[in-house]
């Protein structure tokens, strides 16, 4: 029961009746897939995650001294490339890089045991959306 009902009929309000059917109406109306209607394909969830495995890999590979951190940030600029066609695309998926350095950045000075065991994580989690993406998807 909704609050507001709740709180009417704790006040000694009779609550709103459901409205009638609609006639010939089959059933409750079909709701859009969560998305639906917001210009966002359907693996942009996915898309997101992605965007902040490779936050957290451009900041924990520099903290760790691979070598390879600003890979992550020119993989980052060729997904926002390939896929943001619209500026809250491109807001989305920046702003998850952001996420994935930002949430980091906070804990992580230096590198430690704790980062190379998220470093490894995030690369597997990478590693898995990459190909679930393509594989769902198509993608080269």
């Amino acid at each position: 029961m909704a609050a507001a009902a709740r709180d009417g009929l704790a006040q000694g309000l009779p609550a709103n009746p459901p409205l009638p059917p609609l006639v010939g109406a089959s059933g409750p109306p079909a709701r859009p897939p969560p998305g639906a209607g917001d210009g966002l394909p359907p693996y942009e969830p996915q898309l997101e995650r992605l965007a902040e495995r490779l936050g957290t890999l451009a900041l924990l590979r520099g903290l760790c001294g691979d070598g390879d951190a600003a890979e992550y940030r020119t993989r980052m600029a060729a997904l926002i490339e390939a896929e943001a066609q619209s500026d809250l695309r491109r807001a989305r998926l920046a702003g998850a890089f952001n996420r994935g350095l930002r949430g980091y950045a906070a804990s992580y000075r230096g590198c430690t045991a704790s980062a190379r065991l998220v470093i490894a994580r995030a690369l597997a989690d990478a590693d898995r959306l990459t190909r679930d993406l393509a594989s769902r998807y198509g993608g080269t």
